[in-house]
C-alpha cells in the first residue's frame, strides 16, 4: 500500500514537472519571436522586393529565391527546392464598363481566375440581375439567353466566423459560368466574396464544365454592385466587358521551397509546417499567404536560436500554386510516398497574419482528445480554440492520400475577407505583433508533439 502511495506521488510530480517544463518553454518561444523574430521583416522583403507573385510567372521564381535563402539564414540544416509543375494564367487587359445614368463608366472589377476571356474583344450586352440561384432558376430561358448575368449573391453577415460565410458564397465565383453557359448566357459578372464596405473586387479561382461554353466571368467590389443592384431595379441596363485573360496549355516547371531541422531520437518521423507561396496577381500577397510562409520559416528560426533539438525532423514547406491548382501539395505528397517518408504531423497557416485564436485538429478522435489535454498551456497566450476541424487546402493531399494528420491555424477572421483576393492585401494591413503570435502558436504546438507524440 505505502508503495503504491509513493509511486502515485511520485507520477504526479513528474507531470507537473513536464507541466511546469512545457510552460516555461511556451514563454522561451514566445519572448524569443516577439522581442527577435524576423517573420515581419521576413514579409516586408517579400511583399515589396516580389510583390504578388501567381504561379508560372517571374515573380513566382523570384519569390522562390526569396524562400530559398530566408531557409538558409534561419538556420535550417537542409534546404532545398521540389519541382513542381503548374499552370499558367494570364490576366491580360481587362475592362468593365457598365451603362448606367445612360452613359457608360469604367468601374473596378477583377477576371476570376482560370477564367477565359473575351479573346481582348469588347462584349456588349444587356445585364439580367439575380440575387440567388433561386431566382435565377425561376427565369425563364428567353430571359437569361444572350445576356450578361448578375449573380447579386451578398457574402452574409450573420456568420460570426467568416470563413463560414466564405464557404456559404463561394459557390457562385466557382460554379456560376457553368450554370449561365447551359442557358445560353454571354458572360458573368458576380458580387466579389467580400466582407468589406469598400468597392475593391475580389479575384480567386473558378473553374468550367467540359460540357459547356466557357463564358468570362468578372467580379465586381460591394459598392459598385450595390450600384448595379439598383440601376437593374430601375430599368435596363448594359455591360461592355473587355478581357484578355487565358490559360496556357502547357505546364511550366516551379517549385516547392523546403527547409528543415533534423530531428535528434527519430529524425525519420516528419512534422510539416506551411503555407504557400504563391499569390493572385492583384495586390502583394500579404495575407493570402506571405503571412503563413513567413511564420513557417520562423518556426524553424526561433528552434534554431534557443538552441532546441527536437525529437523529430521539422521541415517547413512553401507550398507553390495553391491559389489555381494545388499542384505544389500534390508534388510533396507524391515525393514523400516515393521516399517513403513517415510524416506524424502536417501543420499549415493560410487564414492571414492576424492574432490566433486556436489550432483547427483534422485527425482522430484519440488524437484531438490527446492534443486538448495540453489547451490550457495556449490559455495565456489567448489561444482557446480547439474544437474546428481545420486543416489547409496545399496539406489536404497529406491528410487525405497519407492519412497524415492535419492542423490549421486559426487566426481571428473578422477582417481576412476584407483582404482576400484583392489588391489591398499587402505589406501595410498585417500587423507585427499579430503576424508574430501566430508564429509563436505554430511553435509551440510543434514544440507539444515534438514532446509528447501523438497516439497511433
Amino acid at each position: 500500500m505505502k508503495s503504491t502511495f509513493i509511486l502515485a506521488i511520485a507520477l504526479a510530480t513528474t507531470s507537473l514537472c513536464y507541466g511546469q517544463n512545457d510552460s516555461i518553454m511556451f514563454r522561451n518561444i514566445s519572448d524569443e519571436i516577439m522581442l527577435h523574430g524576423t517573420c515581419y521583416e521576413n514579409l516586408r522583403v517579400l511583399c515589396k522586393t516580389v510583390g504578388h507573385r501567381l504561379s508560372g510567372t517571374p515573380a513566382a521564381a523570384k519569390a522562390v529565391a526569396w524562400g530559398e535563402k530566408a531557409m538558409i539564414e534561419a538556420g535550417a540544416d537542409n534546404v532545398w527546392l521540389q519541382p513542381v509543375n503548374v499552370p499558367k494564367w494570364t490576366r491580360g487587359k481587362e475592362s468593365l464598363q457598365l451603362k448606367l445614368n445612360g452613359k457608360y463608366k469604367k468601374v473596378p472589377a477583377l477576371s476570376l481566375g482560370n477564367s477565359e476571356g473575351t479573346n481582348g474583344k469588347p462584349l456588349e450586352r444587356e445585364i439580367v440581375a439575380v440575387n440567388d440561384y433561386d431566382e435565377y432558376a425561376a427565369l425563364p430561358d428567353k430571359y437569361v439567353a444572350g445576356k450578361i448575368v448578375f449573380f447579386n449573391y451578398r457574402f452574409r453577415q450573420d456568420f460570426i466566423n467568416s470563413f463560414d460565410g466564405y464557404g456559404n458564397a463561394v459557390k457562385y465565383r466557382w460554379n456560376s459560368p457553368n450554370i449561365a453557359a447551359k442557358r445560353g448566357a454571354a458572360g458573368v459578372i458576380i458580387r466579389s466574396m467580400s466582407t468589406g464596405e469598400d468597392d475593391f473586387p475580389h479575384t480567386g479561382s473558378m473553374h468550367y464544365d467540359s460540357s459547356v461554353k466557357k463564358l468570362p466571368e468578372m467580379a465586381i467590389g460591394n459598392k459598385t454592385a450595390d450600384a448595379l443592384a439598383a440601376a437593374c431595379k430601375k430599368g435596363r441596363v448594359t455591360a461592355i466587358i473587355t478581357s484578355g485573360c487565358h490559360m496556357e496549355e502547357d505546364l511550366v516547371p516551379s517549385f516547392n521551397v523546403i527547409g528543415e531541422i533534423k530531428g535528434t531520437e527519430e529524425p525519420e518521423r516528419i512534422i510539416t509546417v506551411g503555407g504557400h507561396l504563391d499569390s493572385w496577381d492583384v495586390g502583394e500577397g500579404a495575407h493570402d499567404d506571405g503571412a503563413g510562409c513567413a511564420q513557417s520559416i520562423e518556426v524553424l528560426r526561433a528552434f534554431k536560436a534557443l538552441g532546441y533539438r527536437p525529437r523529430y525532423t521539422i521541415r517547413a514547406v512553401l507550398f507553390m500554386n495553391e491559389e489555381n491548382g494545388n499542384k505544389g501539395g500534390w508534388a510533396y505528397l507524391d515525393s514523400a510516398k516515393a521516399n517513403h517518408e513517415k510524416h506524424i504531423l502536417a501543420m499549415e497557416s493560410d487564414a492571414g497574419g492576424f492574432s490566433p485564436r486556436g489550432i483547427g485538429l483534422e485527425m482522430p478522435e484519440v488524437c484531438k482528445r490527446h492534443i486538448r489535454k495540453y489547451a490550457h498551456l495556449f490559455l495565456p497566450y489567448n489561444v482557446y480554440d480547439f474544437e474546428k476541424e481545420e486543416g489547409g487546402v496545399d496539406i489536404s493531399p497529406l491528410h487525405i492520400k497519407g492519412d497524415v494528420p492535419a492542423a490549421g491555424l486559426i487566426p481571428d477572421s473578422q477582417r481576412y475577407f476584407d483582404y482576400h483576393h484583392t489588391a489591398n492585401d499587402v505589406f501595410e494591413q498585417v500587423n507585427h505583433r499579430e503576424l508574430k503570435l501566430g508564429a509563436v502558436t505554430m511553435a509551440q504546438f510543434i514544440y507539444l508533439i515534438c514532446q509528447h507524440g501523438l497516439p497511433k
